[in-house]
């Protein structure tokens, strides 16, 4: 087994769209003829599954107010908050990939390691996700690229509950079929487990010990790496700029839906009705008791193919006579009506 990190000239690369980049780019390009490990850690992010709408899955206004980066894998699966609290166990596997779809062999070297390290309580619970007394401290995700399985899953040493639970927009339905009221219920961390001598591990320690574990060696040092050239690090930049760090792959690749919000203001109520392609405006119908003097149709085509972004939101109606057609109201309360 080969073991690549996000290391450049010597320097700890922390960026998540780089570190998932990076590994896409191996996929694709790299062949070594045996497994490989990408082990990393990141700055706070939110990695949305393959097929999820973005704009449903994430609280954007706390995503915006606290810098957090937003990046969509190639995997399937939810939406998952990681900061440098967590490591991601990331890997591609070739000599045996009958375990493709099976998270139970899939999951056994890193409970494996886990246990050798204290956390003896850790347990697959349900299809895809580590426990420590019914707490999830792991998630896990795979597919297939050229043959070979690409996958991984996150090992939550130390929880940050304040970002974890209110970036994401969790599945209501999906918590309460569980009996569970809140994100914290159902989250928990590995560290209060390990043996006494781990209790006080960086995260970078932690990285190193679950290598050496799975790698089977005594030290990271022993480690058999695959050093990244210039040009490697030159494609994986345009990669991350064209794909993991773009909007539209972020966002734009959402799902087509459509949703009603109203509420009333100076001017009266707004009523507005929106279908959303691409996570862009493709239809829009305003009703409400308002006394504008305009054709309110003028406004709703002047929506089209606006990003549901606040910036840009605001900007698109910062160009319209709101008052001419509305009443009184401001383009900042149009655009929290339709973020709401």
């Amino acid at each position: 087994m080969y073991l690549i990190e996000p290391i450049r000239n010597g320097e700890y690369i922390a960026d998540g769209a780089i570190a998932l980049a990076m590994q896409v780019y191996v996929s694709q390009n790299i062949f070594l003829d045996d497994d490989i490990l990408f082990p990393y850690y990141c700055d706070p992010k939110v990695e949305i599954g393959r097929f999820q709408n973005t704009a449903i899955e994430i609280n954007q206004d706390y995503v915006d107010e606290h810098d957090i980066q937003v990046v969509r894998r190639d995997t399937g699966g939810g939406a998952v908050y990681v900061d440098r609290g967590a490591v991601n166990m990331c890997c591609i596997l070739e000599k045996d990939t009958s375990i493709y779809g099976d998270f139970q062999r899939f999951y056994e070297p890193a409970i494996d390691a886990l246990h050798n390290l204290g956390a003896t309580e850790v347990i697959q619970s349900g299809r895809n996700d580590l426990a420590i007394h019914d707490k999830k401290v792991s998630g896990a995700a795979m597919t297939l690229i050229n043959n070979r399985i690409y996958g991984g899953y996150s090992l939550l040493l130390d929880v940050d509950y304040e970002p974890m639970v209110n970036v994401l927009k969790p599945n209501r339905k999906k918590i309460e079929s569980k009996g569970i009221k809140s994100v914290r219920a159902r989250v928990g961390n590995i560290r209060d487990y390990l043996d006494e001598k781990y209790k006080n591990v960086t995260i970078d320690e932690f990285k190193n010990l679950m290598v050496e574990q799975i790698m089977g060696i005594d030290d990271i040092k022993e480690a058999k790496r695959y050093e990244l050239s210039a040009e490697d690090w030159d494609a994986i930049d345009e990669l991350a700029a064209k794909k993991y760090k773009n909007w539209d792959w972020n966002y734009g690749r959402s799902p087509k839906y459509e949703y009603n919000r109203s509420d009333r203001f100076n001017c009266g109520t707004v009523d507005i009705t929106l279908s959303i392609e691409q996570n862009r405006i493709a239809k829009c119908r305003i009703y409400g008791d308002f006394f504008g003097q305009g054709d309110i149709t003028e406004v709703e085509e002047a929506l089209i193919g606006t990003k549901v972004v606040k910036a840009e939101l605001i900007k698109a109606l910062d160009e319209i006579n709101l008052k001419y057609y509305f009443g009184n109201i401001t383009s900042a309360e149009l655009t929290q009506l339709i973020l709401s």
